[in-house]
């Protein structure tokens, strides 16, 4: 095996950063700064995108059951509605309402250029619902006149059989929605990150994690809502507002259930170019002064930048794989392989695109749901219904 060759990488300042910590806020509540009470707002709704089965849902269903909150399974590809409704009608205290999400759902409310098919070859045929399902969460919420939401993904677990998310730290994040649109959770005893991410960790490299839509708590009330894009790392997309102004809250950890990254190079390829994409723009968010507007920041996101960028991810492609042949890791190699040859296919140009097709996307989705408030009949209005 022969490692990755990339043109040289000029010292020019970018380059992958392998953390985002300094973009969080450094006033979010600390996690034993105050008893558990309620005498915060409580979350309205926990938003749970399903697609491993029912069974996976029940630590979610235990969580909602204990906070009395109401749960909400937006359900496809292995979960059925009907399935989570018998499980949840099983599980003292929980109110559920499970709703089967047709293949090819579409709505015309919903963002279309970023899901473009031309953004979705650069995603060597990434097919992913949970953008939709995070999407028609924040319907629903607008809707329905819910505050706060949680977003908790099903694979949200541990293996102690414990809820992958306490009391205590539900009740943190639902006081930190308070006074921000969007506060989340890091998962690090399994990390959520790219399959490029763990490879560098295996490799022996720095590498932290960041907060993730996986556990993750959004206001959902009178200000513009931001959207999730179909792409990997929608959730870096989604919060990248607040990221840049330093206005994201981690109020805690969440566990989630691991799985085998290497298991096939097709998830890295499939995640390269989203990967890119959110990395880039991180990167370029920690190297701009804080007094810096959001459009301004979004404005050197130029197809030259991306061109350096490009470059820079190629070499630490490069780095990572030597690394990792030493140590007789090949089936990291492999995927490192597939994520690499799924970059030389993306130009500086594309990558400019996506970022204007989000913005224009962004600025319709924001007008859109503004208007989209009160009201019955929230899942007629999205032609849905629940079990």
């Amino acid at each position: 095996m022969t490692a990755l060759t990339y043109p040289s990488v000029h010292d020019n300042g970018v380059r992958q950063h392998p953390s985002h910590a300094a973009l969080l806020n450094e006033n979010a509540l600390a996690k034993d700064a105050f008893p558990w009470t309620t005498q915060t707002t409580p979350l309205d709704a926990i938003v749970v995108p399903a697609s491993r089965g029912a069974a996976a849902l029940q630590s979610a269903l235990d969580l909602s059951a204990r906070l009395g909150v109401q749960l909400v399974a937006l359900c496809s590809r292995h979960t059925q509605a009907s399935e989570v409704a018998h499980r949840a009608h099983r599980t003292p205290g929980c109110h559920a309402i499970a709703i089967d999400v047709p293949r090819h759902y579409t709505h015309a409310i919903l963002p279309h250029r970023t899901a473009s098919s031309v953004f979705a070859r650069a995603g060597s045929g990434r097919s992913s619902d949970l953008s939709l399902k995070r999407n028609l969460g924040l319907l629903l919420a607008r809707r329905q006149g819910w505050s706060k939401i949680l977003f908790l993904d099903d694979d949200i677990d541990s293996t102690s059989g414990s809820a992958g998310l306490d009391l205590p730290t539900a009740d943190r994040l639902a006081r930190e929605l308070d006074s921000r649109q969007v506060a989340g959770l890091v998962c690090r005893s399994f990390p959520d990150n790219s399959v490029v991410c763990h490879a560098r960790r295996l490799a022996g490299l720095p590498q932290d994690n960041f907060v993730t839509g996986g556990a993750l708590g959004v206001n959902c009330s009178d200000q513009p809502l931001p959207f999730f894009p179909d792409i990997y790392n929608e959730d870096w997309f989604f919060f990248s507002r607040h990221a840049a102004n330093r206005e994201l809250a981690q109020v805690g950890e969440a566990r989630q259930a691991p799985y085998d990254p290497y298991a096939n190079p097709l998830r890295a390829r499939q995640e390269e170019f989203g990967d890119l994409l959110a990395e880039g723009l991180y990167a370029l968010f920690d190297r701009q002064p804080s007094e810096m507007s959001f459009p301004e920041r979004l404005r050197e996101a130029t197809a030259e930048y991306w061109e350096h960028f490009i470059a820079a991810r190629g070499a630490d492609l490069e780095r990572t794989a030597t690394l990792l042949l030493n140590q007789h890791e090949p089936r990291a190699v492999r995927s490192l392989r597939a994520a690499a040859d799924q970059l030389s296919r993306i130009s500086p140009a594309l990558c400019a695109g996506f970022l204007q097709a989000w913005q224009a996307d962004l600025a319709d989705w924001e007008r859109a749901t503004q208007r989209w408030n009160g009201g019955a009949a929230a899942l007629e209005h999205l032609g849905l219904t629940a079990a």
